[in-house]
């Protein structure tokens, strides 16, 4: 319950979790933002975790406070973490994968893996090939799942870590930049939980928008297959 607990508060409000971790001293508090962001994109079995709100709560931290001009936690410091964290993660996923993958999904431990999750990052590899590694890691799910596929289709070592660290270093730079610069504006203070859940919301609605187009697709698609079916079923005939 105690790790449950944990999650729902980091979910629900990530600038008062590392507000309490800031308490613990900077070296802690880096230790489990790179602990969480690597969770989440290196195990298989945890793409719940809240990495976009987590980097752009830990960039608001980095900026210099309004009154002091100093800042909790030294950004010279974060960037490094959320820089490794994602291509370490990474690496791991997809050796996971690569080693385990099939028996993972044949035991159907992984709830959050649906078929139409899989189907998903599975077309996302065929349309754009490695592309796909880079452009998945902005999408929640998907980031996790797509080193972890990557590494059951047998895709090549080298081409994988080009993609994948390029987009690790997009991600995390991007949205630790995002709190940097904006997370002290008045409004975003005001309205932070409102803010993560936009942020959320954003980083949800592509892979929302897929499973959508997916679903009704393949409602579309049936009756087409239906005729292709008896229109060569007659040619057999």
């Amino acid at each position: 319950m105690g790790f449950i607990n944990f999650i729902l508060e980091l979910l629900k409000n990530p600038r008062a979790a590392i507000a309490g971790w800031i308490a613990m001293g900077v070296a802690p508090t880096l230790g489990l933002i790179f602990l969480i962001i690597f969770i989440e994109t290196g195990v298989v079995f945890f793409p719940f975790l809240p990495g976009d709100s987590l980097l752009f709560a830990a960039g608001l931290f980095a900026a210099p406070d309004t009154s002091t001009g100093t800042a909790a936690l030294p950004l010279a410091f974060l960037l490094p973490v959320v820089w490794a964290a994602p291509v370490i993660g990474d690496q791991c996923n997809y050796l996971i994968g690569r080693f385990f993958g099939r028996r993972i999904i044949e035991s159907g431990r992984v709830k959050a893996m649906t078929p139409e999750r899989i189907a998903q990052t599975e077309a996302m590899i065929n349309k754009w090939g490695p592309l796909a590694v880079f452009l998945g890691r902005f999408f929640p799910f998907i980031r996790t799942f797509m080193p972890f596929i990557s590494g059951i289709s047998g895709m090549r070592w080298l081409r994988f870590s080009a993609f994948s660290a390029l987009g690790g270093l997009t991600w995390s730079t991007l949205f630790t930049l995002l709190g940097y610069f904006f997370g002290n504006i008045p409004f975003v203070q005001n309205n932070f939980e409102l803010v993560i859940v936009a942020i959320l919301l954003i980083s949800l609605l592509p892979t929302i928008i897929g499973l959508i187009r997916m679903k009704f697709g393949k409602k579309s698609e049936s009756p087409q297959q239906i005729e292709q079916g008896g229109q060569s079923h007659t040619a057999t005939a």
